[in-house]
């Protein structure tokens, strides 16, 4: 088992330990009890963790209270079930002195941290993810959030977690498609922080598909190493954090478009498409760089054009209602290079016309 600490400067002395290994799951509780004996303790999870075995196996014979979102995703990622379960745990008689456990995916740690957040003005949380995009990315850096009827997280605070146990035998369950969806965010965080990372992933991709206990905790360790990295220098997305959001603005905007029927990995690797299409359009991306990008997320079998029936009218209405728009409209984040991000004038996201963006989308249609 390895370890990582982050650290949050801007928090005194908030910090917390990442642990990544294999079949770590049902010592966690052990582990949860030692170290925060004073607390009550309440599970987050979702139909499809229950499904897979993993509540079970979290638990053994103890007796936790627990919510269980169902239906599992981003359908479900709304204010109604964080009042659900505030009142399920306010039912249940609890009080600041909780300690919320997220299991699941993004969606659950998104979820269940910030009713963590907003309980009893907030109670902490542990967040064990069990999904390829929670592990490599939504589990670290306290973001928490639901969406609105019109644009994804547009409701959250920033929670950061007590602890996060990452325990890759659970992607062993995980289907096809959610499973390779989220490798996206390992791809991204190759794109923007690490050459040799992104050269890493694509000579080792047929293990990571075979699902390779072995190189996943390699890949977990270094997606957080990053993670951690960027945000412990920006806690609160003030500038270097942003970099983060690499892929996603457009992103986003496909995945509320398609009502979610793409999933978010699917969305980002078309948003990651539409980041390098507009990095060669303002003439600072090397001429073969697009194709080498296009190479490795094709290994995961993602789509990478915007399909047909999203209009672009409700693309460009939903980039411009982007939680990070100022005047109805966000700055972009771009590459520099493979392994890092365009920095300029002591910003890491840049003003991209809405001309650019428009010429942009058009290219990313089918």
């Amino acid at each position: 088992m390895s370890q990582l600490n982050v650290n949050i400067p801007s928090a005194g002395a908030d910090r917390y330990t990442i642990h990544i290994g294999s079949g770590l799951l049902g010592s966690v509780p052990a582990q949860l009890e030692k170290d925060f004996s004073g607390l009550s303790k309440f599970v987050v999870t979702d139909s499809n963790v229950v499904a897979a075995g993993h509540l079970a196996r979290l638990l053994g014979k103890a007796q936790v209270g627990t919510y269980i979102i169902d239906p599992p995703g981003e359908g479900s990622k709304h204010i109604d079930t964080v009042v659900s379960i505030i009142e399920a745990m306010e039912k249940a008689s609890l009080g600041r002195d909780t300690l919320i456990i997220a299991l699941g995916g993004g969606t659950v740690g998104d979820i269940a941290g910030f009713a963590a957040a907003i309980f009893k003005r907030g109670v902490k949380v542990a967040q064990i993810p069990t999904t390829t995009v929670s592990q490599a990315d939504s589990s670290v850096g306290g973001k928490t959030g639901v969406d609105s009827t019109i644009s994804k997280n547009a409701y959250g605070a920033f929670r950061q977690p007590q602890v996060v146990y990452i325990d890759v035998e659970t992607l062993k369950t995980l289907d096809d498609r959610q499973y390779r969806s989220g490798l996206v965010e390992s791809v991204k965080h190759a794109l923007i922080a690490d050459d040799e990372y992104f050269d890493y992933l694509k000579k080792n991709m047929p293990a990571i598909l075979d699902r390779d206990c072995d190189v996943l905790e390699q890949v977990a360790y270094t997606n957080c190493r990053i993670k951690a990295a960027v945000v412990a220098a920006d806690p609160t997305e003030q500038n270097k954090r942003r970099i983060l959001n690499f892929g996603h603005t457009i992103g986003h905007a496909v995945e509320s478009a398609s009502k979610f029927s793409l999933l978010h990995g699917e969305a980002v690797a078309i948003g990651i498409i539409g980041a390098e299409l507009i990095a060669q359009k303002m003439g600072f991306a090397a001429p073969d760089r697009l194709k080498r990008i296009q190479e490795a997320l094709s290994m995961l079998s993602v789509p990478l054009k915007i399909p047909k029936g999203l209009q672009k009218e409700d693309l460009f209405d939903i980039i411009k209602r982007d939680k990070k728009a100022v005047n109805q409209w966000p700055k972009f984040v771009l590459l520099d290079k493979i392994g890092h991000v365009y920095f300029k004038d002591g910003q890491w996201a840049h003003d991209v016309g809405q001309q650019i963006v428009d010429e942009t989308l058009d290219r990313l249609y089918l």
